[in-house]
């Protein structure tokens, strides 16, 4: 190789080096950060309807379904939704009618289908039982703590407001697979985000939870403007903001079970993310590839020709990877965690790649090719 070449090479590893320390250093820090404007609800929270799409009995779903019917609400209404009668959901809500015999639960059974979204038109056959103006929707796999409803609806106050969201943590059940699953939602795509909020995106809407008032949903054509969407929670934070509602960030955490069974279950729910990513957000995923901080420090090494700069960076990289790392560290299992940490890294960042393979996906047991404009496609 001619000296150019490496000279070349040794410069282009030292700034792949210094782009994944930098990053995982900022991710790092960025973990501890919180949005800080906090919103008073006066008078307590108002009357509210909070929508859950259901589909199957998903382990400790009465759990986290019970989370909900604990909040502080004079007039709350709860709505869970499913597509079929002979859904093993049901009896989980029966038990929580049973249990909270007071409290307006309500269940809407109802197979018809308005697009490809199998979520969105279950959302649809709810909303006509919703009763109130303020509206929560919800994930299945989420709890939440007992003031949860007051500090989410408390934005919607500000008529400027569209929709409130929060950031979550991945809560993994026990086993290989749902721990590396976790770790991709705490320590790839939530530190993810929160740096694109620091750098002023209003872009990230989640569906662990989302709340809005009736006429902010009327004005963008209400669900049936997402029947399509496979990322229903982005397109709809983003038809609020061109209506010319601000999306705000609660200062809330919720948390999110995972539960991967398997590996191909896991490989197929992070491709599913990393593929709607990519097509929401061309330019942003081709940059994302920074952000696997030791596989990239890694190659610069192998680019530099494993030079001390690039050494060091690394070194500094891993350690900070370390300390980013969401699973409970105790010494007489240094040597696990560091093995989990690379198995993680380095499936994710494989995952990354295969995503620029296609556009096809799978949600459940279906499979769809995910259109440019983020419509999913059924591929029989």
């Amino acid at each position: 190789m001619s000296a150019a070449a490496q000279l070349w090479l040794g410069g282009l590893g030292a700034a792949l080096g210094a782009l994944a320390m930098g990053y995982t250093i900022l991710a790092l820090w960025a973990r501890r950060w919180r949005p800080h404007r906090a919103y008073a609800a006066p008078g307590g929270v108002p009357p509210t309807t909070i929508l859950k799409p259901l589909c199957g009995a998903e382990p400790g779903l009465y759990e986290r379904l019970r989370t909900f019917c604990q909040q502080s609400c004079a007039e709350l209404q709860i709505v869970c939704g499913v597509r079929d009668a002979a859904d093993p959901a049901l009896e989980v809500v029966r038990r929580l009618q049973r249990a909270f015999p007071r409290l307006a639960l309500e269940i809407a059974v109802d197979a018809t289908a308005h697009g490809t979204s199998a979520k969105v038109s279950n959302l649809i056959n709810m909303l006509p039982l919703a009763r109130h103006d303020f509206l929560v929707i919800a994930d299945s796999d989420v709890r939440v703590g007992s003031d949860y409803l007051q500090r989410v609806i408390a934005p919607l106050h500000d008529e400027g407001v569209g929709l409130v969201t929060c950031l979550y943590t991945g809560s993994p059940r026990p086993g290989l697979w749902s721990q590396l699953g976790a770790m991709f939602i705490n320590e790839w795509f939530m530190p993810a985000v929160r740096i694109a909020a620091l750098c002023g995106s209003r872009s990230y809407v989640s569906g662990a939870t989302i709340a809005l008032r009736r006429a902010a949903l009327g004005r963008i054509g209400g669900l049936a403007a997402l029947a399509d969407q496979l990322a229903d929670d982005y397109r709809l934070g983003e038809l609020t903001r061109r209506a010319g509602l601000r999306t705000v960030l609660c200062d809330l955490e919720v948390e999110t079970a995972v539960d991967e069974v398997s590996l191909g279950d896991l490989v197929r729910h992070e491709l599913r993310w990393l593929r709607t990513i990519r097509t929401l957000q061309p330019l942003g995923y081709a940059f994302a590839g920074v952000t696997f901080g030791v596989p990239v420090a890694v190659l610069a090494c192998v680019l530099a020709g494993a030079s001390r700069v690039t050494l060091a960076m690394l070194a500094v990289t891993a350690a900070a990877r370390f300390v980013l790392d969401s699973v409970p560290r105790r010494l007489r299992h240094v040597f696990a965690q560091l093995w989990l940490i690379a198995l993680n890294d380095l499936l994710t960042f494989s995952l990354w790649w295969w995503g620029f393979a296609t556009r096809r996906v799978q949600w459940r047991q279906a499979r769809y090719r995910v259109a440019r404009d983020g419509t999913a496609h059924p591929i029989s």
